[in-house]
């Protein structure tokens, strides 16, 4: 008789699977349209441009692209990646970044290097889903800070530090995933000055900054002065460029930056050789900001197309925002009455569309009539079908 295996470790069992690769397993058939991922549209990768860039780093250093290389990434996209860091206004050198496998691992990484078992870690209130992940699978007691349309409400962050001592604040504060708000100035500033008197360390995230359809570019935190030496700001290539190529960055103070590239070593001792060096090609030879307002604009169209949509497919007395970029909507349907986004999904695959319910985003308290909705992906005709699919669903006598 043989003995049973250890068990997992419990941080595995405590810590679930992300529901929207759960809802794109289910959707993946080419009749749904999906709202529910995050994904970027297909049509518009610049995908001769990035073929051109590996077929010339290919052709001309082989050797060097399919070798090994060292932890903190190839010193050609570092200095292209400070370069741009600085022209949008944060003096950055090539050594104050790390290239990280997509940024989903840059959390990973600052997780194994601040995290201990029982440490708290602030989110915003709802939050990027991997990131809820990522800090709670290194044992971290999360809590939402409450938000409004805006953002954070940094009175209420200023009291829930004094309260809990946290490690740190995770937020994204353009075009935020899910919610697709922006943090205005002010508040940026607010927050920057709790960490500075409180004692706290912020990681920036900011995959979705570039991806602007109006308005004015508001300063990253990580630009105060009160934040420069406690803020990590977060970049990726995933959403301006492709994100299968899984570029990301980390901006942060030298010692932390130091342990995040200790933990990396431990993880997959760098990022894909070939990958950094086509990325340093095509940001030499192709103008990404020219190619990034092509992008925009043609989401900008599907954006309005998904708003002017929504009256006629969310019942009445719904509420949603109007995001000035990003990706992402997020829609209230009317308290009571049995819309609870979560239990209306199954009605939604029913006619071939989806979305992701709301609740899986917070971290305590979530609200149920909250969803989330993908714009970019679809065509604005695509869009229309689908929300005429998803009022079938929402607005059906059993709903």
């Amino acid at each position: 008789m043989t003995a049973a295996t250890p068990p997992f470790a419990a941080r595995v069992a405590t810590t679930g699977g992300s529901p929207i690769r759960d809802i794109l397993a289910v959707t993946a058939q080419p009749e749904f349209i999906n709202f529910a991922g995050g994904l970027p549209a297909p049509e518009l990768f610049d995908a001769d441009a990035v073929a051109a860039a590996f077929a010339d780093v290919l052709r001309g250093d082989a050797g060097r692209a399919l070798q090994y290389s060292t932890t903190e990434g190839e010193p050609v996209l570092r200095r292209a990646l400070a370069a741009r860091t600085t022209d949008r206004g944060l003096p950055t050198d090539a050594d104050d970044l790390l290239v990280t496998t997509g940024s989903q691992q840059a959390l990973s990484l600052l997780a194994t290097a601040l995290i201990e078992p029982g440490d708290t870690v602030l989110v915003e209130s709802p939050c990027y889903l991997a990131a809820l992940q990522a800090f709670g699978l290194a044992g971290a007691r999360l809590i939402g800070v409450p938000c409004d349309e805006h953002g954070i409400d940094p009175d209420a962050l200023d009291a829930l530090v004094a309260e809990h001592r946290p490690k740190l604040l995770y937020t994204v504060p353009t075009f935020q995933n899910p919610t697709g708000r922006t943090l205005p100035a002010g508040r940026r500033a607010a927050v920057a000055a709790v960490a500075a008197r409180r004692g706290l360390w912020i990681v920036e995230d900011d995959p979705y900054g570039e991806l602007r359809f109006e308005g004015d570019r508001v300063p990253w935190i990580a630009t105060y002065e009160e934040a420069r030496d406690r803020t990590v700001l977060l970049g990726s290539f995933s959403k301006v460029m492709a994100p299968g190529l899984r570029l990301g960055w980390l901006r942060a103070p030298k010692q932390l930056r130091r342990a995040c590239a200790v933990a990396k070593q431990a993880a997959d001792l760098h990022t894909p050789t070939v990958n950094q060096l086509a990325a340093a090609r095509y940001l030499a030879t192709v103008d990404l900001d020219a190619h990034v307002a092509k992008v925009s604009k043609a989401y900008g169209i599907r954006r309005d197309a998904l708003l002017d949509g929504l009256p006629a497919a969310l019942p009445v007395g719904s509420t949603w925002n109007r995001p000035e970029g990003g990706m992402f909507l997020w829609a209230r349907l009317p308290q009571g009455a049995g819309h609870d986004a979560t239990a209306l999904l199954s009605k939604a695959v029913e006619e071939k569309v989806a979305y992701v319910p709301g609740a899986p985003f917070y971290a305590t308290a979530p609200d149920p009539t909250t969803l989330r909705l993908c714009f970019v992906t679809q065509t604005p005709e695509e869009i229309a079908e689908g929300l005429r699919r998803l009022g079938r669903a929402l607005n059906s006598p059993n709903s």
